[in-house]
């Protein structure tokens, strides 16, 4: 498969490249739309989508640099080619999530509602960028066989024909899961009883569950000794889940809800602050 999309001779595009900017343009599209849903003001919203959006780029490739390092002490100019591939997801979570917490003290904002409106932002851009990978021919798992994967559409079929085998097309199964959380979120972010956190929580229990399910199957993973590194952070992300959705939990219920325009009265619970 060619992971180049377009060659115009002093520069080339890659199928990644695009997946990864198109997720992007609709987490983008989605975050100001909720944004505007809860009366918040737009300056502030470019204000943390444009720098969480370089913090969880150099996030993502430095931890995936960190853990690749052998290769890249060889070809350390490629360390900025991230174009080509090389973003992982926990790394730009982990750099989104201390810009967060930075910019939601300095402003005294609800961290955990802020978290609540990104999340399914950051699906969306996993759903699409799944497809990043697939195009890179990365995000596969075992070697299986064609009549197994018959049930596909044939120009997937083909491009898990990887060095001659059939592989699992992993990248497909986490894509469709994010879906399914996606779809999730949106129909309960709306529930009047919804607390700052919630969808935090969840998407941490869920997509750690889904990363603990399909990483050891991963042909590409990342490792730390013998150690995949998706593994351990998936373990942290699950308890830290568990751990935020009591905390919400327990937090006065007026004072604690997501939604700005629940069926309470406007003046019993709306927050000036995000």
């Amino acid at each position: 498969m060619n992971i180049i999309a377009l060659d115009l001779g002093f520069i080339e595009i890659y199928w990644y490249s695009i997946f990864i900017l198109v997720g992007m343009l609709l987490g983008l599209f989605y975050v100001y739309r909720e944004t505007r849903r809860l009366g918040i003001e737009s300056d502030d919203t470019s204000e943390i989508l444009f720098s969480l959006l370089i913090w969880g780029i150099i996030g993502a490739r430095i931890y995936y640099v960190i853990f690749s390092l052998d290769y890249y002490l060889i070809h350390p100019i490629e360390i900025f080619e991230v174009w080509k591939g090389g973003l992982a997801i926990h790394g730009g979570m982990m750099a989104g999530l201390l810009y967060l917490s930075r910019y939601s003290h300095k402003h005294n904002y609800n961290l955990w509602k802020v978290t609540d409106i990104l999340i399914p932002a950051l699906l969306l851009g996993q759903i699409v960028g799944r497809w990043g990978n697939f195009f890179n021919g990365e995000a596969y798992g075992p070697v299986t066989t064609a009549k197994a994967l018959s049930f596909l559409p044939s120009f997937i079929r083909n491009g898990m024909l990887i060095g001659g085998l059939y592989r699992t097309p992993l990248f497909l199964y986490e894509s469709i899961l994010n879906l399914i959380a996606l779809i999730t979120i949106l129909i309960i972010r709306k529930r009047p009883l919804m607390r700052n956190g919630y969808i935090t929580s969840f998407y941490l229990i869920y997509y750690g569950g889904v990363r603990l399910i399909i990483e050891p199957l991963r042909i590409d993973s990342l490792y730390l000794g013998k150690l995949r590194v998706a593994i351990l952070t998936s373990i942290i992300m699950i308890i830290s889940g568990l751990v935020l959705f009591s905390k919400s939990k327990k937090g006065r219920r007026l004072e604690n809800l997501y939604n700005g325009d629940a069926e309470y009265e406007e003046e019993e619970y709306i927050e000036t602050d995000v």
